[in-house]
């Protein structure tokens, strides 16, 4: 399994919701989530199905610190629904796995309302707020085909670049211009 990196056009396919929760969909989603915890610089926190190169409607995402010998929770959630979004944004600085090397800054909702089923197939409804409220829309974007680069173009915000760390370990980027 591979992490599918933009211009691929499997990247910008809408996809279709999951009929039936099996073991070659629970197997997937466990080896997504193996995939996103080898990202260390950046730090993988989500990963969608388009990601990987499939079509059904579903993804990953980090929830929290690690616990015990388990490394880090996630949550695999299947056929999301943005039910509700808050009026207050907030703007995020933002990356994808899928276009590496590039940031930018994003508008996104600081409080939403989601339901999907987990991997049990129970439907969940659920409120979130602040950096987890932030990956699901990202990821939500994903399986809508679109990439976060779009939301920056969008809504008229700054792309970067990393371009090193200085001598603290800072992470340093540049200001880019697309053409």
């Amino acid at each position: 399994m591979q992490i599918v990196k933009a211009p691929d056009q499997r990247l910008r396919v809408k996809t279709k919701p999951v009929k039936k929760i099996n073991p070659a969909l629970l197997n997937t989603l466990s080896q997504m989530v193996k995939l996103t915890k080898t990202f260390k610089d950046p730090e993988g926190v989500g990963l969608a199905a388009n990601q990987v190169g499939l079509e059904e409607s579903f993804f990953v995402v980090k929830n929290g610190p690690p616990t015990g010998e388990t490394g880090e929770k996630f949550i695999k959630v299947i056929n999301p629904k943005l039910i509700s979004t808050s009026k207050r944004t907030k703007k995020y600085f933002e990356g994808c796995l899928s276009v590496p090397n590039m940031w930018g800054e994003v508008i996104r909702h600081t409080n939403i309302r989601v339901s999907y089923q987990d991997e049990t197939g129970k439907n969940v409804t659920q409120p979130l707020r602040g950096v987890l409220a932030w990956i699901f829309q990202h990821e939500i974007d994903h399986l809508n085909g679109l990439l976060f680069s779009d939301k920056v173009l969008q809504q008229k915000g700054k792309f970067y670049k990393f371009i090193g760390r200085d001598k603290t370990g800072t992470d340093n980027f540049e200001e880019i211009s697309l053409p």
